[in-house]
Formats: structure tokens, C-alpha cells, sequence
């Protein structure tokens, strides 16, 4: 089973997330932000994962520690679920339709921790929630899991139609990175042997 349980507490927010990367799409969020919600919950469905988040930030102004706290903390719990690495598909990738939106997102669990985040969001706010924090989100996934991701904008003019097509399609091709591999043997995808 490669399932986490972390729990997270600073000055600024108080995070419990349990994750399971084998689930059946389950779902429990609460980040205190209905629209950043709904994105994990669509990043849960997507993926297959079962995810509970419970996110507290009483202290803060806005959703901005939320937001990078919350991809720390899941960026943490993916990176120890896979261990090793070893069995794993290690790359996947996806082209996602939403409307009028076309997003790629490409994923190596390479171990180093890069983003490439190419999403021009035309509105500062889908409702309450900045939607700069998007790319702070994924900032602070990419280096806590020590991944290589890629979300590209390839067509799209409505903000909450782009960032829902971006939190889709990494789900999916996380997903497939994520899976194990019948083929392999066991071992880590890598001539070099390690991926960490």
C-alpha cells in the first residue's frame, strides 16, 4: 500500500492530509477556499487518488500560505508514498480539453523538482481566490516531490476553464507516471539506478 499521513503545523497554517496513491478517487477537502476545494477534488477524481486534506490558516490575510503550504504538504506525501521509485512508469503525460481550453501537462518523477508553468490567466481572481497562487501551488508540489512538470497553455480565454483543465491534466499524468509498470522488473526507471 503506498499510502502517507502527514501533519503540518506552523505559525501560519495547520495542515492533516492522508494519501493514498492506489485509491478509488475519494475525496475529503478543506482548505478554507471553496474554489482551491473544488481543484484538489477535481486533482483526486482524476488521478484515482483518495485524498483527505484539512488546511487551517486562522492568522492569514489571504489564501497565499494555503495555497503553498497545501502543495508542500502533498508534494511531501507523494514523494514518500513512492519511496524508491522503483516499478514505477516514471513519466506520463496528457492533452486535456475543457471547453474552449486545451492544457498539456507532461510529468517525470525524475527526482530534481522543476516546473514549467507556460498558463497565461487573463483574471487576477476566480472568486475569492488569487489565481497567481496556481502557479505557487505547483511551485511548491514540484519541489517537495522532487518531480519535473510541465503545464502548457495550448488554447483558452476563461480563467477557471484553463486552471480546472491544468489540475486535470496533471492529475492524469501523475497518475500514469505514478503507476507500476507490469513490465518492469522491479527495478528503478533509470540507468543510473537511482532516481533520488
Amino acid at each position: 500500500m503506498r499510502n502517507v499521513n502527514i501533519d503540518r503545523k506552523t505559525s501560519e497554517t495547520d495542515i492533516t492530509l492522508s494519501l493514498e496513491l492506489d485509491g478509488s478517487a475519494k475525496a475529503l477537502i478543506n482548505t478554507g477556499n471553496r474554489f482551491f476545494d473544488h481543484m484538489l477534488e477535481l486533482f483526486a477524481t482524476h488521478g484515482c487518488f483518495d485524498i483527505e486534506l484539512s488546511c487551517r490558516a486562522e492568522n492569514c490575510p489571504d489564501f497565499h500560505h494555503t495555497a503553498e503550504d497545501t502543495g508542500i504538504v502533498l508534494g511531501q506525501a507523494f514523494r514518500q508514498a513512492l519511496g524508491d521509485r522503483a516499478g514505477i512508469r516514471r513519466y506520463g503525460s496528457l492533452m486535456l480539453p475543457m471547453d474552449e481550453s486545451l492544457i498539456a501537462a507532461a510529468v517525470d518523477l525524475d527526482g530534481r523538482g522543476t516546473l514549467n508553468f507556460d498558463v497565461a490567466l487573463k483574471s487576477a481572481r476566480v472568486g475569492d481566490f488569487d489565481t497567481e497562487l496556481v502557479r505557487e501551488f505547483f511551485l511548491a508540489f514540484v519541489r517537495q516531490a522532487s518531480v519535473t512538470v510541465h503545464l502548457i497553455r495550448m488554447s483558452g480565454e476563461n480563467t477557471h476553464h484553463l486552471i480546472e483543465a491544468v489540475f486535470k491534466s496533471f492529475a492524469r499524468a501523475l497518475s500514469a507516471a505514478c503507476e507500476m509498470d507490469p513490465r518492469s522488473d522491479g527495478s528503478v526507471p533509470s540507468s543510473k539506478g537511482t532516481l533520488l
